[in-house]
């Protein structure tokens, strides 16, 4: 099971690339992520596996990605310092490589305090840039952390970052992400953005660094079901600013399932027109059935007579 990323292929050919979300379960049932990753398959270009979001203890994200594999998809190995010291994480990144995953995304993680062991300690030996620069010299140079030269084959990946372009102190994203460039982050995928306006901005910051020349962006997107939810979104998720006008039109949408279909693929058409956004990020969270409606009605993907999952 090797080859190449298909996300690193479609970033490097200039192409718009489209991911999403899938979190795998509170149990040992692989079809679980055999039934998501069929409705997904077919309409993005990588699937995220996330590790134990919300800090809540889930199948691990190496063994869903290596499902995802088998299945010819190009899954996203999602990795947190939360969870795991440094020695544990260049252990996974080497076998992730020998199973042939191929992508890499570098997460501090949600607080230990969220999830449901909220006495457990968190790890933190290192930090989000650390962990991109770590694995990203195992890559290069062939060179553990410790300075231990790395035996025979080095890993083959594509290293992935997030940031939360929208989280205050607003002057600080944008340093920040620079850091996570220099470290050697292949690609962002950042926290849903609903106000395109003040992405904009962020972007804008970007493009004075050239940092959209270093690494891809992908904006993360979200269909919401309620506007109770979006205001939960708004006022409770660090970074995440909802605009009035896209709280009423949940409000006043008969059909607030649909409504909060269309304002994502509105989001989306909106996004991929600023300079320097590269894709997507859908995180259609337990909600994947609607993500081939979203990629084809936003006109980034054209549906498949055919499909691989049909």
């Amino acid at each position: 099971m090797t080859g190449e990323s298909n996300l690193k292929r479609i970033l490097e050919s200039a192409g718009f690339a489209v991911t999403a979300e899938l979190g795998p379960p509170k149990g040992a049932d692989r079809h679980v992520i055999e039934n998501g990753a069929k409705l997904l398959g077919d309409w993005v270009d990588a699937i995220n596996i996330t590790d134990n979001q919300t800090a809540v203890t889930r199948m691990s994200s190496l063994s869903a990605c290596a499902i995802v594999k088998s299945m010819g998809l190009d899954p996203v190995l999602q990795i947190t310092a939360r969870d795991r010291n440094a020695l544990a994480i260049q252990s996974d990144i080497l076998g992730a490589s020998a199973l042939g995953i191929r992508n890499v995304l570098c997460l501090t993680g949600d607080h230990i305090s969220m999830g449901n062991h909220p006495k457990s300690k968190g790890v933190h030996d290192i930090d989000s840039i650390q962990m991109v620069q770590m694995v990203r010299k195992m890559r290069d140079e062939g060179v553990f952390l410790s300075g231990d030269r790395i035996t025979g084959e080095k890993p083959a990946v594509f290293i992935g970052a997030a940031e939360n372009p929208l989280a205050p102190p607003p002057e600080f994203r944008v340093v920040r992400l620079g850091k996570k460039a220099n470290a050697g982050a292949d690609f962002i995928q950042t926290q849903v953005i609903f106000d395109v306006e003040r992405f904009r901005v962020f972007m804008a910051q970007v493009r004075e660094r050239k940092l959209h020349e270093k690494l891809a962006i992908l904006p993360g997107v979200m269909p919401v079901k309620s506007a109770k939810v979006m205001n939960y979104m708004n006022t409770k998720v660090p970074g995440v600013r909802v605009p009035d006008e896209l709280i009423q039109r949940m409000q006043a949408s008969p059909d607030a399932k649909a409504e909060g279909v269309t304002i994502c693929v509105q989001l989306i058409q909106a996004l991929k027109e600023i300079e320097g956004v590269r894709g997507v990020h859908i995180m259609a969270v337990q909600w994947e059935e609607v993500v081939p409606e979203i990629v084809e009605r936003a006109c980034v993907r054209k549906k498949q007579p055919v499909g691989k999952f049909a």
